[in-house]
């Protein structure tokens, strides 16, 4: 178990958590504000969140997360596909999920409520798709 626990909680999560944090500012502002302010739909709003998030994310974490040095489309080709698989499914399940849960509030409520929800999951799918899939060691 400890090996387990090692192989997760080492200096790249904590590197991968940084990022992170800078990364959720700014996505999660983008959000909020599409939504909030400029009055696009949840999914939109969401979308556009990781849209312009990923890109500031592949930069950070190919070269100070992972310390990835390789150049290949390959590489790209398997980031876009982790961050799109982790939106659909974290966001997927986010609005049935907190639809359900809180059924009697208004729908921007839930909205805003489901895309928390959603960066949650995210979060964690992000994490582990990009460590084992998109950068990982070959």
């Amino acid at each position: 178990m400890r090996e387990l626990i090692k192989k997760f909680a080492d200096k790249t999560f904590l590197r991968f958590v940084l990022v992170g944090i800078i990364n959720t500012v700014f996505g999660t502002a983008i959000m909020f504000v599409f939504y909030n302010v400029f009055g696009l739909s949840y999914w939109l709003s969401s979308a556009s969140n990781y849209f312009f998030g990923s890109i500031l994310s592949y930069f950070l974490n190919k070269y100070y997360t992972f310390r990835y040095k390789k150049r290949d489309w390959k590489v790209i080709a398997r980031f876009a596909l982790n961050i799109a698989a982790c939106y659909l499914i974290a966001y997927g399940i986010a609005k049935p999920l907190i639809a359900a849960l809180m059924s009697g509030f208004g729908m921007t409520v839930q909205e805003n409520a489901a895309m928390l929800c959603g960066m949650v999951l995210f979060v964690a799918l992000n994490y582990l798709g990009q460590r084992f899939f998109a950068f990982k060691e070959e």
